[in-house]
């Protein structure tokens, strides 16, 4: 199990933005391969601390984390969230969290680091029932993703030397400044194109068709982001891919609305139905159920289907089925069953008697989500 992002940089969860990033950059200091070389134990401890603070410095990120936690992330482990779960790379790092350290360096340690370049995100929207969202569904999905054109080659940028920075020395009343900035010729990746093919853009990509599959885990709710790593677009120059972004959209459902975790099925009976009682088959997530309507039943009962819900994003369990009892009352009679109902109306039987302490409807309601 991953170890809490909060923990990790170690703040409370009601931390502000400038106390995490603080935080973050002891952290990084403290564990940055530079100052720790062939120490794979720092090596983890410095990705781990990039990637808390990649989800908690940011606000929409963070409000997701926080309701959430890992499961908002992480597709089943199919990369999603973070930098991809164990796949981080660390010049995705540098290049994304070395602006904290100012100057493009890591309090001292690896200034010369030539950042590398990354493909811009690619966002889909995949539309899933609430079978699919109950269960959690494999979805493979064509996209259109940027690729190096095969036959690109790169070579050295002759401005930068490889660097990927250009130094400059200015004159200032306080003496000689020597200020880096990223190189314009090579956008600070250190290479220009080489040779590419014809039908290649400026900088030897095409755009490609390619079947991404997305593993999507149960309990999902509606806007809910997952991401791809690296199944965005490709970078030049050897960079690194950028990310597929996932929203989830929830698809209306015949006769279940969900409510959380919990589902709610609207059941019309009729009134002999319900004076005699009967039995009635229902949709649920999983299949269909028969459920019994006991005699006398009266509209405005919940009948609880435990577990018959969505199974929960971060596994607190799986929320129930509410079914709505509704006495459908006829709206038009024949003369036989008009003189039926006359005859009944003095009848004891057919007069509104609640027993003795029985709830109201919305007492029930109350005491089912207290």
């Amino acid at each position: 199990m991953k170890e809490d992002f909060y923990k990790i940089l170690g703040v409370s969860k009601g931390a502000s933005a400038s106390e995490i990033k603080k935080a973050y950059r002891k952290k990084a200091i403290e564990f940055h391969p530079d100052k720790n070389p062939g120490d794979t134990k720092a090596e983890e401890k410095f990705k781990q601390a990039a990637e808390a603070y990649e989800v908690l410095s940011d606000a929409d990120k963070k409000a997701k984390y926080d309701r959430f936690g890992h499961q908002a992330f992480e597709g089943g482990g199919s990369g999603f969230g973070g930098f991809g779960g164990g796949g981080m790379n660390m010049d995705d790092i540098f290049s994304q969290f070395g602006d904290i350290f100012g100057g493009g360096s890591f309090g001292g340690f690896g200034g010369g680091r030539r950042a590398q370049t990354k493909g811009s995100n690619l966002r889909i929207r995949v539309k899933l029932t609430l079978e699919e969202i109950a269960n959690g569904v494999e979805k493979k999905i064509k996209v259109k993703r940027k690729k190096v054109a095969k036959g690109t080659t790169y070579k050295t940028c002759v401005t930068c030397n490889g660097s990927g920075q250009v130094t400059r020395i200015q004159n200032t009343i306080l003496g000689r400044m020597q200020t880096s900035a990223p190189c314009n010729s090579c956008s600070g990746s250190g290479q220009t194109i080489d040779k590419k093919p014809s039908n290649a853009d400026a900088h030897g990509m095409l755009q490609t068709e390619e079947t991404v599959s997305i593993k999507i885990p149960a309990g999902v709710v509606e806007g809910m982001q997952l991401k791809v790593s690296g199944k965005g677009n490709e970078a030049p120059g050897n960079g690194i891919s950028g990310d597929l972004l996932v929203a989830i959209e929830e698809l209306p459902h015949a006769t279940l609305q969900r409510e959380g975790d919990n589902l709610h099925h609207d059941l019309y009976v009729s009134f002999s139905d319900a004076v005699l009682g009967t039995s009635k088959e229902i949709d649920t997530v999983n299949g269909k159920v028969r459920i019994k309507i006991e005699q006398g039943v009266q509209s405005g009962k919940i009948l609880r289907l435990r577990n018959k819900g969505i199974p929960s994003i971060n596994n607190y369990g799986t929320g129930d089925l509410l079914v709505h009892i509704n006495v459908w009352t006829p709206k038009t009679l024949n003369k036989e069953q008009k003189e039926f109902f006359k005859k009944m109306s003095g009848d004891d039987n057919f007069q509104p008697n609640p027993e003795k302490g029985d709830k109201s409807f919305f007492e029930k309601v109350k005491d089912m989500f207290s």
